[in-house]
């Protein structure tokens, strides 16, 4: 939540200059009063039309003060032909690079149980892994983890991050991390049974993710519910993965865990 000052007023009615931005394609913004989200579309004498997830069209006047920005308060305006293109972004959010090489491979690791983990953190952080040169391997499971750790060989120049599905309290899970965690060794894991559940409900245009009866195959359980082809998960699973489209697709218990293994395996 934001905080505001002593007085309750709002940051956006203070009179303290801010920023002046333009309104260029596909930046993000969202509109004070309303609380709309969306990417700028449009720009026209007055006006901007922004987009928001699903496709919503609204239309809103540039106001002074009128905008949020990364949760900061700008002025829009319309943008000056010619003038320069701000950065884009990568899925995950950060800052393009345009042109930037791959990194060489660095002897630090990513491991993440299955191939759908591979896959989905490739979409989201592909960009950024391969400029810091991390490489993202799948276990096929944790049973064995012990073992790959020990093989493996980390060390202070060659560190090993984990992701791990359902580590909660305790599972079978949080015992084996427990017994490969060390200096530079780093297991962390998201609560969700599979990481299809960290895809939000709202990006696959479904209320929510069903609840699938203990003993009972998670992923033929929830397609089955929702009406999917239950006898092809992989297919499934595809069709899944091309409506995420940037971090903001994923939950933030997924976001974090990951964001925090990157920066564990490139820190210094």
């Amino acid at each position: 939540m934001r905080s505001y000052n002593p007085d309750l007023t709002p940051p956006w009615k203070k009179s303290a200059p801010v920023p002046e931005v333009p309104a260029d394609p596909d930046l993000v913004v969202e509109e004070v009063t309303t609380g709309f989200c969306g990417a700028v579309i449009r720009c026209e004498a007055g006006t901007v039309t922004l987009e928001d997830r699903f496709g919503k069209h609204r239309v809103f006047p540039l106001e002074p003060r009128g905008f949020l920005l990364e949760g900061e308060v700008v002025t829009l305006v319309r943008p000056v032909a010619g003038g320069p293109v701000r950065p884009t972004r990568t899925a995950s959010g950060s800052i393009a690079v345009p042109g930037a090489r791959a990194r060489v491979a660095r002897a630090g690791r990513i491991y993440v149980e299955g191939r759908h983990d591979a896959e989905l953190v490739e979409r989201v952080w592909g960009d950024d892994l391969r400029i810091e040169g991390v490489v993202v391997e799948y276990l096929e499971g944790v049973d064995d983890l012990p073992s790959i750790v020990a093989e493996f060989g980390p060390g202070p120049d060659a560190r090993l991050g984990v992701l791990v599905d359902h580590l909660v309290p305790g599972s079978k899970e949080s015992r084996i991390a427990a017994q490969v965690t060390g200096p530079d060794v780093l297991v962390v894991g998201h609560p969700y049974i599979d990481v299809w559940e960290a895809v939000k409900p709202s990006a696959l245009g479904i209320p929510a993710w069903p609840a699938v009866p203990r003993g009972q195959d998670w992923k033929t359980g929830v397609c089955r519910a929702l009406g999917w082809p239950s006898d092809n998960t992989g297919a499934v699973w595809q069709a899944i993965l091309k409506r995420v489209t940037s971090y903001k697709d994923l939950e933030p218990e997924l976001l974090g865990r990951v964001e925090e293994l990157i920066d564990f395996v490139t820190a210094p």
